[in-house]
């Protein structure tokens, strides 16, 4: 029965058109009981019918409704057997209650369709028996009206039901992610703490400790208690995300903080042995929370990747712009020791472009010079 159903789709109507017609002729070839062909009015009416209903029935119902209407008038006036011009006028009335945006405009054409029967079907309404008033009016006018609106209720309601069918599947899904991300919390968590109060503990009781391994030691001790506040704050999101008032990345990021966290991944960066040359706009510190997490979280991956790929001797040089309202981001390098477009093995550049993308933006990466350069636009 599929196929039932995508005949009454809007883009099938010319389809239906086609049917009704090819059904019309049929009528007046085959339907006569005298075994004759119909008269040339009845043929006249019945063309300008069937080119009404595929002309105008699959762009614009209403026009082809009047169209069979007026048809209608005539051909009960001139000739003896308007079937045609009866079918075509209540199947254009069901075109009219699938497709109508207002309901007024169904019930002024079911109000239209009556007028007619009722001028020139019915002279003697009184004189009429019961009967004959139900055929004249009911049939022809209440069964299409009826047939109209039984099929739009019904599209109507499947369409809800696969909204709500993807939005029940898409909470599912939602509902699925979170609980993987607690678990991952959960996991790495644990192994973040014992490595942070492991460091804590080894700077406190290893005797005579150099300064400079003291200073990494509190390096790692204090990016690790800012992992754990991270993720602290990524799972409240995902466990009560109406607890939050806008993107869960505002939890990640105070608006206005952006240039300090900046300079901190460039200290990060350069207590690795990289050289960094930063040009940062002080208008960063106006950006909103999701596009500075976003050249937070891109200048820390690209820093990584220039001291992972092009090494620790590498020069690289940051530079970060706001130019009527749009960020400019860029991180290059010399390249280092490394050979030239050198492959990484991680998912760093894939999970950039991914986070590009989202504020409608796109990266760029590639060699430039002896070395590399990542760079985007982030759009207003």
């Amino acid at each position: 029965m599929s196929w039932v159903v995508r005949l009454f789709e809007w883009r099938y109507t010319w389809a239906r058109m086609v049917l009704l017609d090819l059904s019309g002729v049929a009528y007046l070839v085959f339907g006569q009981d005298n075994g004759r062909l119909p008269p040339a009015t009845q043929w006249v009416l019945a063309v300008i019918a069937f080119a009404s209903a595929v002309g105008l029935g699959s762009r614009w119902p209403v026009v082809n409704f009047l169209a069979q209407t007026a048809l209608l008038g005539v051909a009960l006036c001139v000739i003896h057997d308007p079937t045609i011009n009866r079918v075509g006028s209540s199947w254009a009335l069901v075109e009219v209650a699938l497709w109508a945006r207002q309901p007024r405009t169904v019930w002024l054409c079911v109000a239209l369709l009556f007028g007619v029967y009722l001028a020139f079907d019915v002279p003697d309404a009184k004189a009429s028996t019961r009967s004959e008033i139900f055929g004249v009016l009911v049939l022809p006018v209440g069964l299409p009206l009826l047939l109209g609106l039984l099929i739009r209720t019904t599209r109507q309601r499947g369409r809800e039901a696969q909204l709500r069918a993807e939005s029940e599947s898409r909470a599912a899904r939602a509902d699925e992610r979170g609980a993987i991300a607690r678990e991952l919390h959960d996991v790495v968590a644990h192994h973040v703490a014992s490595m942070v109060l492991r460091t804590g503990v080894a700077r406190h009781v290893i005797p005579g400790l150099d300064p400079r391994v003291a200073e990494v030691l509190d390096d790692v001790h204090g990016t690790g208690t800012t992992a754990l506040n991270d993720l602290r704050r990524l799972v409240e999101v995902l466990r009560d995300p109406a607890a939050t008032p806008g993107d869960a990345a505002m939890t990640a990021i105070e608006p206005g903080s952006l240039p300090a966290a900046l300079a901190a991944a460039v200290d990060s960066a350069r207590r690795t042995g990289l050289t960094v040359e930063a040009d940062i706009d002080e208008e960063v510190g106006r950006l909103d929370a999701v596009r500075g997490l976003a050249v937070l979280r891109l200048t820390q991956e690209a820093l990584t990747n220039v001291a992972k790929h092009a090494g620790t001797t590498a020069r690289a040089r940051l530079r970060v712009a706001v130019e009527d309202g749009a960020v400019n981001w860029e991180v290059s390098d010399d390249g280092g020791d490394a050979p030239i477009g050198a492959p990484g093995g991680g998912h760093g550049l894939v999970g950039m472009r991914e986070r590009v993308e989202v504020l409608g933006g796109r990266l760029s990466a590639g060699p430039s010079g002896s070395g590399w350069r990542v760079g985007t636009v982030l759009p207003r």
